[in-house]
């Protein structure tokens, strides 16, 4: 994880796209500029699930949330997702649960991403 936590945003999308596509998922990395909300749009089985990537050093606030949310129908997605090196606030998980956001936090990309600490 400490090497996760000196990229900058880009390197961070980048780094996730490999790792989903490890996952099974077929990734789209979207636009850096102009992305709508989304920084990766995932597919598989079916289903299109939009995803909201921070390299942070403090905890993800609300507006990441917001943002996903507002890429769902953009990009005709099925869900939605914020994944960040570190973990949220207290609002950004309320807004999340509401609208049905997948939020991983630092210890779910250990864990899904089999990441040594």
């Amino acid at each position: 994880m400490k090497n996760i936590d000196k990229l900058n945003g880009r390197a961070f999308e980048h780094y996730l796209t490999v790792q989903f596509r490890h996952l099974g998922y077929h990734v789209t990395l979207t636009s850096y500029s102009h992305d709508y909300g989304a920084d990766l749009v995932l597919r598989k089985w079916g289903k299109k699930i939009v995803v909201q990537a921070k390299r942070y050093e403090r905890n993800v606030g609300i507006a990441a949330v917001q943002e996903v949310v507002g890429s769902i129908a953009y990009y005709k997605a099925d869900r939605a997702m914020v994944v960040t090196n570190s973990n949220f606030t207290k609002s950004a998980r309320d807004l999340a649960k509401r609208n049905e956001v997948e939020l991983w936090g630092r210890k779910e990309m250990q864990k899904k991403f089999h990441i040594k600490a």
